[in-house]
């Protein structure tokens, strides 16, 4: 992961933040012994909101959850129980989202320049979804007034680098212990596609896989989820229309060792997309996953190196 020294100004750089306990930034629900070479993410399902990040919108708390993946942690936190470790961001993605690069900014969110090595060029920085989002899922701008970079900067070093440093320690522990590791990063999506998805208006399939058409994951892997998902006649599509975020790009290398793999959710499944509110197919949807996990058990027997 390119994660260069964050400079606040010409002549000064700040020096790296004290690591935040577990439990402040992210938690990790760990099995009692690892006993699959699997590690499940959630970097959009936090859902707590800085008072200061509030009262510097324009949104209401309602409207910022729009980009929230809400009760996914939830969804897939049978994981340990089934031997494999969930991490899960404590922070909202409205805020600062991990699934970006660490650099994703639009300059025109700041009143100052920013540092050469920022990336503000990229489609997600253009649709307004880079590491500090400039509007909510729907569309609606968040911020009331502009950001200077210093502000990014804290943000970046005190939830966006924890996060991504816990992540790359549990998947590297797991390759240590297993000789390879598959990451399964954790989202929901939105039934209807939105003003800024490539499927505007138009209703979608239960499950999307993104494995970055092919490249993140062995495709056995892949095909394995996808029949597990598709059982009970839900509908499952690959690639399209998410391929996956900068976590299934940046992890996902099969070459050396580490598989990745993104499963979005659709909302409707499970909650209402606008009081928030779980639903009633909230427990056959969280058990249909239970059964998923427990059937990678038998996957990675038959590719254990």
């Amino acid at each position: 992961m390119n994660d260069p020294t964050i400079t606040v100004s010409p002549t000064e750089s700040a020096p790296p933040p004290p690591r935040p306990e577990e439990g402040e930034v992210i938690d990790i629900l760990r099995p009692a012994t690892q006993t699959l070479p699997v590690v499940f993410s959630s970097p959009h399902s936090g859902n707590r909101y800085p008072e200061s990040f509030v009262r510097a919108s324009r949104l209401d708390r309602g409207m910022l959850r729009k980009s929230e993946d809400s009760f996914i942690d939830e969804i897939f936190g049978a994981a340990p129980r089934f031997g494999a470790p969930l991490i899960r961001a404590l922070f909202p993605r409205a805020f600062i989202d991990p699934n970006r690069e660490p650099f994703e900014l639009d300059p025109d969110m700041f009143a100052d320049t920013l540092p050469s090595y920022v990336n503000v060029h990229s489609p997600r920085v253009a649709g307004g979804l880079g590491t500090i989002a400039r509007v909510v899922a729907n569309g609606a701008e968040i911020y009331r007034d502009k950001l200077t970079f210093a502000e990014a900067a804290e943000r970046i070093n005190t939830f966006y680098r924890p996060y991504h440093r816990a992540l790359q320690e549990m998947i590297e522990a797991t390759r240590a212990r297993f000789g390879w590791c598959l990451l399964i990063d954790c989202h929901s999506m939105p039934s209807v596609g939105g003003p800024m998805d490539a499927d505007t208006g138009r209703g979608r399939v239960d499950f999307v896989l993104g494995n970055c058409f092919g490249v993140s994951c062995d495709p056995a892997i892949t095909d394995h989820v996808d029949a597990e998902l598709s059982r009970g006649a839900h509908t499952v599509t690959r690639n399209l229309p998410y391929s996956g975020g900068f976590t299934t790009v940046n992890y996902g290398r099969p070459n050396a060792g580490i598989h990745a793999l993104q499963i979005e959710i659709n909302r409707q499944l499970y909650m209402d997309e606008d009081s928030y509110e779980r639903l009633p197919g909230i427990a056959p949807l969280t058990t249909h996953m239970d059964t998923m996990i427990e059937s990678l058990a038998g996957l990675c027997a038959r590719l254990q190196p």
